[in-house]
């Protein structure tokens, strides 16, 4: 078994990595690369253009690069493919496993995809021509067609023969699948029990047989969740006719979940496409100016409604120092509450029966939190101010904007839940600009009937 070596990627290493290949130092480059892990060839390639990671690549071995450009993020591997070949791709895509094959082909230009396709291997070709039906996000296309099966009529003996057969074009896998004459699943056997059975036992007896599926058209965010809850390292795919089609592995929905939760991330910040730091200017400012100019527009709406209230801002000027504190804590206020609820939301086992029970619960953590904030401030306003009835006013409008904030924030992910929306909208700009606007109007009208 071939050792890797550990690998850390410095400056000092780029930059004499940077000289070698300005100098075509093919001994130095072969040296330094070898016995280092494919992942971290990648990482380091990200620091060249593609001209000179492609020098780097045909050095390597046909194996290595395969799991290289495996390993490449989809939009550097889009950009990096365009200056291979066809002829080129399908040597190293012959040696990746079927779903791996077909991800990478997706991302192909259609005559590109074609010509690929026709010098892949039969068999992989077959395989991945049978993925290629399917959605990216569903099971049908996160799955791969390497697996292992057997008939549950065989006997034990007749098995194990036929998991050395099959193990030949098997990476790695977890589960034994049985399968009656139509294909069908039927359950699942463990090598131990294999191994520790009687030879002439049939593999129905053996079997467990109340196993967890998945169909082809169920959506990879629920394949990551049904894995997720019950700890499955994989998990068989079937279709409409209860047929086994495949498997998912665990490394795939590692993927799946890292996707979403840079969605949910990027959401919650107020970027509204998938963009990363070395995207274009032009990409990141489209990303990102959606949600600023939202928040602009709520702005100029903040300052048309207080100009309704220039008679009590007059009477008063003081009034205006806490509007930074109301705005302020009601949206801090939204975002912990929608937080919360996106987390929860989060997990499939979610019910929205008891929600006046959760409603309750959060209206009991805003009057506490409501509470002891205004008795915080209205001290606070009595020692700076020495003006009781302003830190009345104000005590009594942050009280309401907490309460009220805490609603909207609580409320705000269930709505955009229930009509379809990815819930972590309401966790960033979205419910800040909301609160905001609701915070000047619960101050501005407890100062109107107050004062």
């Amino acid at each position: 078994m071939e050792t890797t070596v550990h690998f850390e990627l410095t400056r000092e290493f780029v930059e004499r990595f940077q000289q070698a290949l300005d100098a075509r130092d093919t001994q130095f480059i072969r040296a330094a690369l070898e016995h280092v892990n494919p992942a971290d060839i990648s990482t380091l390639l990200y620091e060249f253009n593609s001209e000179e990671s492609k020098y780097v690549m045909d050095l390597l071995p046909l194996e290595v690069q395969a799991e290289i450009i495996n390993d490449l993020d989809t939009d550097t591997r889009i950009r990096f493919l365009k200056i291979y070949s066809p002829k080129e791709i399908v040597g190293f895509v012959n040696l990746l496993n079927s779903d791996d094959a077909a991800d990478i082909l997706n991302e192909l230009p259609i005559k590109v995809r074609e010509e690929v396709l026709a010098g892949l291997e039969s068999d992989l070709k077959s395989q991945v021509i049978d993925l290629l039906r399917f959605e990216e996000n569903v099971a049908g296309g996160l799955m791969a067609k390497e697996l292992i099966k057997v008939r549950d009529n065989w006997t034990v003996v007749q098995c194990i023969d036929e998991i050395r057969k099959q193990a030949e074009n098997v990476d790695t896998f977890y589960a034994v699948y049985v399968v009656d004459e139509r294909d069908k699943l039927v359950g699942r056997v463990s090598l131990k029990d294999l191994v520790l059975s009687d030879a002439r036992k049939i593999v129905s007896e053996i079997c467990e047989k109340d196993i967890v599926s998945v169909d082809t058209f169920l959506s990879d965010r629920e394949v990551a969740e049904i894995m997720r809850r019950y700890d499955l390292e994989s998990i068989p795919v079937v279709n409409v006719n209860g047929q086994l089609v495949g498997r998912i592995t665990i490394d795939d929905v590692v993927d799946v979940i890292t996707e979403q939760a840079e969605e949910d991330r990027q959401l919650m910040s107020g970027i509204s496409e998938d963009v990363e730091e070395d995207d274009s200017v032009w990409r990141n400012t489209r990303a990102r100016l959606p949600w600023l100019l939202i928040g602009i527009l709520g702005g100029l709406m903040n300052a048309k409604f207080m100009g309704f209230f220039e008679a009590e801002l007059a009477r008063v000027t003081a009034i205006a120092f806490f509007t930074p504190l109301i705005q302020a804590t009601g949206g801090n206020v939204g975002i912990q509450s929608s937080a919360l609820i996106v987390q929860s939301l989060a997990n499939s086992v979610f019910v929205y029966e008891g929600l006046w029970m959760r409603l309750g619960k959060v209206f009991s953590v805003a009057v506490l939190n409501g509470f002891f904030l205004s008795a915080l401030v209205y001290g606070a306003n009595v020692l700076l101010f020495s003006e009781s009835r302003l830190s009345m006013i104000v005590s009594v409008a942050l009280f309401s904007v907490v309460v009220f904030a805490s609603f909207i924030g609580t409320l705000t992910p269930l709505v955009l839940n229930k009509l379809g929306f990815n819930p972590a909208l309401a966790a960033g700009p979205f419910i800040t600009t909301i609160n905001d606007m609701l915070g000047l109007s619960v101050y501005f009208l407890t100062v109107h009937l107050m004062i």
